[in-house]
């Protein structure tokens, strides 16, 4: 599956940091919680669009990782939006089984306050 051109051209405009990373804060689409924080460069992000699940890039590991590859709890992408400054992704999926690699629903299940 290719690419519009259109979407393409969203994509390089998108403002990435000095790594070529973007943050993508992943939400629910039906409940809108927030399940979890995660970084994406320009390929994780084509990836995501292609397969219509998410794709990072892992920092720590330096490779890509689809959410749910070992663990099978999946996103399944249903939108994706980037902020007024274009250097934030929020994308709206519905989440099959738990976020959190802690077995929580989302990531944030700690209140500090």
């Amino acid at each position: 599956m290719r690419l519009k051109s259109s979407l393409l051209k969203d994509i390089k405009n998108l403002n990435f940091d000095i790594n070529g990373l973007i943050p993508a804060i992943i939400q629910d689409y039906k409940t809108g919680e927030v399940l979890m924080l995660a970084y994406m460069n320009k390929e994780s992000l084509k990836r995501t669009l292609k397969l219509k699940k998410t794709c990072f890039w892992s920092r720590s590991r330096k490779r890509y990782w689809i959410k749910g590859e070992t663990s099978g709890n999946f996103q399944k992408v249903k939108s994706i939006w980037y902020d007024c400054d274009m250097d934030a992704l929020l994308i709206k999926v519905r989440q099959i089984g738990f976020a959190c690699h802690t077995g929580n629903y989302s990531c944030f299940f700690r209140r500090l306050k």
